[in-house]
């Protein structure tokens, strides 16, 4: 028993001078062959673009009136406030599209009677009619024009002061997914 323990621990002695013992094991054949790759192989540095001129914003509006003084905060609060003292109708009737908000519509094509296109827009699973003069979206969103392939429309929102703006938006043909 005292020999295989010995023999054991001769071993763990000896193995790792026989590996030291085998030289360096190919590294200056690696060496050589990157040394001589580094000497083949040149950089390639693309140059820079020139950077774009700066040119300074001059500010005109030191007359005008400041956009953060509390008198346009309190004209803006006041009843039908705002500088253009613009309001959509919010008492009308709504129509089908404006249940839906505007990112879930899909116009899927386009239908002509006489000299009117209408617009097919697919809300979930059902497709609508629409026409310049519609409203569609949550944003008290308009058509202004349907093309072969876009609904141009103007949003209606409340910016942070309260004040109603518009905006533009369109729906784009949707190809078929088939």
């Amino acid at each position: 028993m005292m020999s295989t323990r010995m023999a054991g621990m001769l071993a763990c002695v000896a193995l790792p001078m026989l590996l030291a013992a085998c030289g360096d094991g190919g590294i200056t054949e690696v060496k050589g062959w990157m040394d001589e790759t580094r000497s083949q192989v040149r950089p390639v540095v693309t140059k820079l673009a020139e950077p774009k001129k700066f040119t300074p914003f001059s500010y005109n509006g030191k007359g005008g009136v400041d956009p953060t003084s509390p008198a346009k905060i309190v004209d803006a609060m006041a009843p039908g406030g705002g500088a253009g003292h613009f309001k959509p109708d919010l008492e009308r009737r709504r129509e089908a599209l404006e249940s839906y908000p505007l990112d879930t519509l899909r116009m899927v094509g386009t239908l002509r009677r006489g000299s009117e296109t209408f617009a097919l827009v697919q809300a979930d699973r059902s497709i609508f009619r629409a026409k310049a003069g519609n409203y569609v979206g949550q944003n008290l969103g308009r058509i202004t024009a349907v093309t072969e392939g876009e609904v141009q429309l103007k949003e209606t929102v409340q910016d942070a002061s309260g004040e109603w703006v518009e905006r533009n938006a369109k729906l784009e043909l949707q190809e078929s997914k088939k």
